[in-house]
């Protein structure tokens, strides 16, 4: 279950997969055999440390996954299997995620903030055997959703609870209710083909996405594709057992399971961690710990520049993130001038847009690009990726001209569990994935992204379909069609903007439309932070709005109104 073979990238392509592994970039190692090396060579060394407390050296992690991998087996749990992982950034996420690979499973990481319909059909798309979750997490009692999501899957999976005193209890979901979360009244799961794809060949890891339709995609990595964005992080950034990786960004989605999960393990170096977000305790973490490396969202990078040097502690000592020899930003919009504070605040750091998908890719800048391309641009292609543009009769553009940003690589997934249509509807006759963004790459090769072909909004690094608000907002009384976009936001890239038609004409009222969406349940985290009310839609010929040139008008207007010193487009702001 380890090594990626030929035919799993698009049209069998043996060349480039010899490439792929004489290059290096295919290993052909699992990462917990690696793992296993770094234990025996300094079995007192830290693995990983997180925000609460937990603190854990190689040794330590290497005997807490053991137990947890008889634990999974004596549930039946075998090689091959999907382990979903329903945990925040603690030190229990490495064990259980370390845990699976022992096993020989497949661990799947799903972001902690998901609710209870979006747990049940991650789970029943996957064909999860077991769920892993902490009791609780803030005011939220995980352990029970993760229970009751369980308990509506077809066949429901083990679940595992971790307490707060690290003890593990196995409570048994319900019998299943023959339709899992998503499932529609023939018992099929939305969005999934007919016939469940096989999982491809040496399957290593599922890591879920948001789509344009509101429910997640199960994207398939081997372990040879995660190894080659391991080998050629560890390479660009000269990471290695003594470069302490400091992660803020959630396990759950893919910044933090790839480039910091499985690149601690990876090159061996202590993982630390940060659950709940605070800037001052972010300082103090890099600079206790000397963390040489992070990638994170814009955010955290908007944050930290804002954050006064703590008057005391190790971070008080020098420059701020003085230790932090990169951080890597992407997931929202890096505006120029926030690269231009950061390289201010932080002289020692070099920071570098990311970009990159769930499905694999990723540029960044190196330590040779020049100033100007550090500032723009979000950098090249790691070693082996090869990046095109195509307009949309299919061509590929002229570098500078901008087209659909197409990708293929060692990095890049193998397909959507359950989803084969869907993967093979993305590929090129050559096997190169689209991926919907617009860009621009220039004769240097240096990526500018210039948009979205997709309808989803990335607030603050993290992708946000608009599917499940415009379906609540269009019960609403007062409003006569409604659409949810992502207003530009210097801070998080991204803000959930609804635009509405009223039935009246009236300017819609932020609070009223809140309000009606936590009346039906709708997560808080989906609910719109902006309003704005236009008098009609621009749509195409066939009646389908046009989400980016409605965006762009309203931003308009909001700007020629603050021009001239008014508020513009009706409706009240969250504060």
């Amino acid at each position: 279950m380890s090594a990626a073979r030929e035919s799993d990238l698009p049209n069998g392509d043996a060349e480039r997969a010899r490439r792929y592994r004489e290059r290096g970039w295919w290993p052909g190692v699992p990462l917990a055999a690696r793992f296993e090396r770094f234990v025996r060579e300094r079995p007192d060394a830290l693995a990983v440390v997180d925000d609460r407390g937990g603190r854990l050296d190689r040794r330590q992690l290497w005997e807490e996954a053991g137990r947890l991998d008889e634990e999974l087996a004596g549930q039946g749990i075998g090689p091959g299997d999907v382990v979903l992982i329903f945990m925040p950034n603690r030190v229990e996420w490495q064990v259980a995620m370390l845990a699976a690979l022992r096993r020989g499973a497949v661990p799947a990481n799903l972001p902690i903030r998901s609710d209870e319909a979006t747990l049940g059909y991650a789970a029943e798309l996957c064909g999860a055997r077991a769920l892993i979750a902490v009791e609780r997490h803030g005011r939220t009692g995980t352990g029970e959703l993760a229970v009751a999501a369980a308990g509506n899957c077809s066949v429901p999976p083990a679940v595992a609870v971790a307490g707060d005193d690290g003890t593990l209890r196995w409570p048994r979901p319900g019998p299943g209710r023959g339709r899992g979360q998503g499932q529609g009244r023939d018992g099929k799961v939305h969005g999934r083909d007919p016939a469940p794809a096989h999982p491809a060949a040496g399957l290593d890891h599922l890591m879920f996405t948001s789509s344009t339709t509101g429910l997640p995609k199960a994207v398939m990595h081997t372990a040879d594709t995660l190894a080659a964005l391991n080998v050629t992080f560890a390479e660009r950034f000269g990471l290695g057992p003594d470069s302490p990786i400091f992660m803020p960004s959630p396990l759950g989605h893919s910044v933090g399971a790839i480039h910091g999960a499985r690149l601690a393990l990876h090159t061996g170096a202590p993982l630390v961690l940060q659950d709940r977000w605070d800037p001052t305790r972010a300082l103090e973490a890099v600079a206790t710990h000397g963390c040489r490396f992070t990638a994170a969202a814009t955010p955290f990078l908007k944050d930290l520049v804002d954050a006064p040097r703590p008057a005391a502690g190790a971070a008080a000592r020098g420059p701020k993130l003085a230790s932090l020899a990169w951080f890597l930003c992407g997931g929202a919009q890096v505006p120029p001038s926030l690269m231009e504070q950061a390289e201010a605040e932080f002289p020692n750091t070099r920071v570098t847009v990311l970009w990159g998908m769930t499905e694999g890719g990723l540029t960044t800048c190196t330590a040779e690009s020049p100033r100007e391309k550090v500032l723009t641009t979000a950098g090249i292609g790691l070693p082996g990726l090869e990046l095109r543009t195509f307009d949309e009769r299919g061509e590929e553009t002229a570098p500078g001209f901008e087209g659909e940003l197409a990708m293929r690589g060692p990095g890049v997934f193998v397909g959507y569990h359950g989803q084969e249509s869907l993967y093979e509807s993305l590929l090129t006759p050559d096997g190169f994935f689209r991926t919907g963004d617009l860009a621009r790459i220039d004769g240097d090769g240096y990526l500018r992204i210039t948009g979205r072909m997709k309808d989803l909004i990335i607030r603050g690094g993290v992708n946000i379909s608009p599917v499940p608000a415009e379906d609540a907002l269009a019960a609403c009384p007062d409003v006569r069609a409604v659409a949810v976009v992502g207003y530009p936001d210097e801070r998080l890239g991204e803000r959930i903007c609804a635009v509405v038609e009223t039935a009246g004409g009236e300017p819609a009222e932020l609070g009223a439309l809140t309000g009606f969406l936590r009346d039906r349940g709708l997560p808080k985290h989906l609910w719109p932070e902006l309003v704005r009310t236009v008098g009609e839609f621009p749509r195409t010929a066939a009646g389908k709005i046009r989400k980016i040139e409605l965006r762009d008008r309203i931003v308009a207007a909001d700007r020629a109104a603050t021009g001239a010193g008014a508020r513009a487009g009706g409706g009240r702001d969250a504060p």
